[in-house]
């Protein structure tokens, strides 16, 4: 795989169901030689845990100034294009973006290659198959682990640094479509539209909702994004 587009997400947490991607980096490579790059901030509808500040160093201010989550999930398809995927457990990353994108009526299907089993079959003698494992390996500082950009950018590096070292393991190389199909959204509950309901009113918000359109997930997501920015109801 000579063109590929490597990406990584920061997100709240590791649930697909609850957690929110808040940042998106990612590298073109063409060619094994760096051509482009795109990086942004996204803007979470949930409180972000300490944990995940401490983590990646994107502090709240930052999140602040993110641009929404639309803006950086297209802006990432545009630049991305049909380019096969790289991702360290790619995985991970690509069932959050395809399902943002679906999110947003678009399509996210693409071939990858994922470089924690690259590492798997080809440097069984490491000690862990980690991202700073292989950079250590490979003699390469990672400037800022657990930012998505760096991150991307890292495990672009060691991908080709593993293609120079194993040049006999071609096929090891070449992407295969990633299977993620994501899930048909339900309606949002009877539950959640009365205290969607009752948030709306406790706290005489304007903004036009409509409840009755919103999916299981969209109502899930508005209450967090009340509670928030506006706080719970007091008895």
């Amino acid at each position: 795989m000579k063109d590929y587009v490597a990406f990584d997400l920061e997100t709240t947490g590791l649930s697909l169901e609850r957690d929110q991607i808040i940042e998106i980096g990612a590298v073109k490579v063409r060619d094994g030689k760096i051509s482009g790059k795109y990086n942004c901030i996204i803007h979470p509808e949930i409180e972000v845990s300490d944990f995940i500040i401490n983590l990646t160093g994107i502090d709240r201010n930052m999140l602040k100034k993110g641009i929404s989550l639309k803006e950086g999930v297209e802006g990432f398809l545009e630049f991305s294009r049909n380019f096969p995927v790289l991702g360290h457990n790619v995985m991970f990353d690509y069932k959050f973006m395809k399902k943002a994108a679906a999110s947003f009526k678009h399509n996210f299907e693409r071939e990858g290659v994922d470089t924690l089993k690259v590492a798997r079959k080809l440097l069984g003698e490491l000690e862990n198959k980690k991202l700073e494992t292989l950079c250590a390996h490979y003699h390469y500082v990672n400037q800022a682990a657990h930012r998505a950009y760096d991150d991307a950018l890292a495990t672009a590096v060691v991908f080709e640094q593993m293609k120079k070292e194993f040049p006999e393991e071609k096929d090891i190389f070449m992407p295969r479509q990633l299977q993620y199909k994501v899930k048909k959204e339900r309606p949002a509950t009877a539950k959640q539209k009365k205290y969607l309901a009752q948030l709306i009113a406790y706290h005489a918000i304007v903004e036009k909702i409509d409840v009755d359109q919103m999916t299981q997930r969209e109502a899930s997501k508005k209450i967090d994004h009340i509670i928030f920015n506006y706080g719970v109801m007091k008895k």
